[in-house]
């Protein structure tokens, strides 16, 4: 039989109908992680392009966000 789990506080937690007799051996087998593809860039690589393409917001838009997409009232 094969079942998935999840691990909590170092504790296995078996799904909801599944018992298991205490004493039970039971074997884990861990998923092996998958290998890191070198050619993958960052999210900083991948998002440098769109860097300087909005030159035409205000310049206070980061501290007044809200104001411009919500229409809060503007911080000083």
């Amino acid at each position: 039989m094969s079942i998935t789990a999840v691990v909590e506080n170092d504790t296995i937690k078996l799904p909801p109908g599944i018992h298991v007799p205490d004493g039970t051996k039971v074997e884990i087998t861990l998923p092996e992680a998958k290998p890191k593809d070198p050619n993958r860039k960052s999210v900083a690589q991948r998002y440098a392009k769109l860097a300087g393409l909005a030159d035409d917001m205000p310049a206070d838009l980061s501290r007044n966000l809200d104001h411009y997409v919500h229409g809060h009232t503007k911080k000083s």
